[in-house]
């Protein structure tokens, strides 16, 4: 091809790029380079520190020759003599980066550099761009060849992810949830080795290798927690929590733990459940956990999400709703509701013989009326910790209504019986020499039931009795 015809075409190729290009003469900044090493230069760093205007004055020394269409548009300029005119304030702001940089290369003889860089356009439009300087030949180091590259959508682009990350970052750390961002990778890594061993049902061979619970809740690995987190575990910090995680999961929560495993195991992604965690101070939080592996990680369990929620209160209130519905509010006892149960519960069981002691406040009426029910109160009170103090733990000390009082003790014969009755004597001695005020007296009867007897007459026989002692001492033939 000739010639002539070649420079046509890479002058029409310069021309329609889509790239903004530009043609300008740095001979003038060279020879600017020149005479400072004339003058004995030899740090241009450390001379453009102390002459910070030389990288301004570099700017007017560089002279635009061409600029093809997209330049002129880049830079909203009419003619290329706009555009050369407009050059030196095209970068402003650049003279402690750039251009600075710029010198340097040049100084150092370097004849292709690239760099990110912000332009203004004649309207003063903030251009982010990548400005890429190439000497177009080496006989000739002062015609250069500037190559633009419009960088606003992917800046705006950046812009918006970075938004969007900070927009998520947000809401983890303010969720007012406890969020664990987690790394579940090593576990999974286990439980697919024991797959691989022949491991079908992971609920027995977590019942032959209990050590492998341990060792598994010791291979997951917190990557974040958010602010919720440490208020919820009091930690100041998240350094704080993670090195003291022992500390928050223990005891019940390996029994939880064993669960996910299985639920693991059996490919599951998500589940739901409710544990106990404990906070940094050793106070126990009720949680309700959601743990979900994070979508694109189902492969390897990297990321897991476990979302916390602290039902403390509610498991609280439920334990509280519970004991109103087995106790008595005044003297803190179990109620006839649970004395009947536990009583229908024994019925069934092997744990005879069963008996039942059957005991009545005395007078506690006549206290009522002439001293007042707060008075009676007391003596009621007063008769729930005699008989609770005479009886084991494992027996069921009630208060029937008002006055009467009933024990159910499992395993427990006739002779038995007749000690726990003088230890409640002994004891009622001892109470009523402590306390001032109503004498506390109480009427007793007792029964015992081998197997095959039915305990609801057993103890209808133990109240026979405690009416007849009280009716006794109504008489004066006997005192408590």
């Amino acid at each position: 091809m000739e010639p002539d015809r070649m420079e046509a075409i890479y002058e029409r190729i310069f021309e329609i790029s889509p790239s903004p290009l530009i043609i300008a003469d740095y001979g003038p900044a060279l020879r600017r380079l020149e005479e400072l090493r004339a003058k004995g230069t030899t740090d241009l760093g450390s001379y453009l520190d102390r002459h910070p205007t030389e990288i301004t004055a570099h700017l007017g020394r560089i002279k635009v020759q061409r600029a093809n269409r997209s330049a002129l548009k880049l830079f909203e300029q009419p003619t290329v003599e706009a555009l050369a005119a407009h050059f030196p304030s095209c970068l402003r702001g650049e003279e402690g980066g750039m251009v600075r940089q710029e010198l340097l290369a040049m100084w150092n003889g370097e004849h292709d550099q690239t760099w990110e860089v912000r332009l203004f356009s004649a309207k003063d439009a903030i251009i982010s761009a990548v400005w890429m300087r190439s000497v177009l030949s080496a006989d000739e180091p002062g015609v250069v060849l500037i190559a633009l590259e419009d960088c606003r959508e992917k800046v705006g682009y950046r812009a918006a992810l970075e938004e969007s990350e900070r927009h998520f970052r947000g809401l983890f750390e303010h969720s007012p949830n406890s969020l664990w961002e987690e790394d579940y990778s090593a576990v999974k890594q286990r439980l697919d080795g024991l797959r691989k061993q022949g491991v079908s049902d992971l609920r027995n061979h977590l019942n032959e290798h209990a050590e492998f619970i341990d060792e598994c809740m010791g291979l997951i690995g917190v990557i974040d927690v958010n602010r919720k987190t440490l208020d919820l575990y009091g930690a100041a910090s998240k350094t704080e929590l993670a090195e003291n995680l022992s500390k928050v999961f223990r005891d019940e929560m390996r029994v939880h733990f064993r669960d996910e495993l299985i639920d693991m195991f059996d490919g599951k992604l998500e589940y739901e459940r409710e544990g106990i965690n404990y906070s940094l101070r050793g106070e126990p939080i009720y949680i309700s956990l959601r743990w979900t592996v994070m979508p694109g990680y189902e492969s390897n369990f990297s990321r897991v999400l476990v979302a916390v929620n602290d039902i403390t209160a509610r498991k609280r209130a439920e334990e509280y709703l519970q004991y109103l519905g087995t106790h008595d509010a005044l003297t803190g006892l179990f109620n006839r509701t649970y004395f009947e149960e536990e009583r229908g519960r024994l019925q069934v069981s092997r744990r005879f013989p069963v008996s039942i002691v059957v005991a009545e406040v005395d007078g506690l009426k006549e206290v009522n009326e002439t001293q007042g029910h707060e008075a009676g109160d007391n003596l009621l009170r007063r008769a729930s910790e005699v008989l609770k103090a005479s009886f084991r733990g494992e027996d069921v000390v009630a208060r029937l209504g008002s006055s009467e009082f009933a024990i159910i003790l499992p395993e427990t014969d006739a002779n038995a019986i007749d000690s726990a009755v003088q230890r409640i004597r002994k004891l009622l001695e001892m109470n009523n020499n402590f306390y001032q005020g109503a004498r506390l007296t109480l009427s007793i009867g007792s029964a015992t039931a081998e197997k095959g007897t039915f305990l609801v007459e057993v103890q209808r026989t133990a109240s026979d009795r405690m009416a007849q002692e009280k009716q006794l001492r109504r008489r004066g033939l006997r005192s408590n």
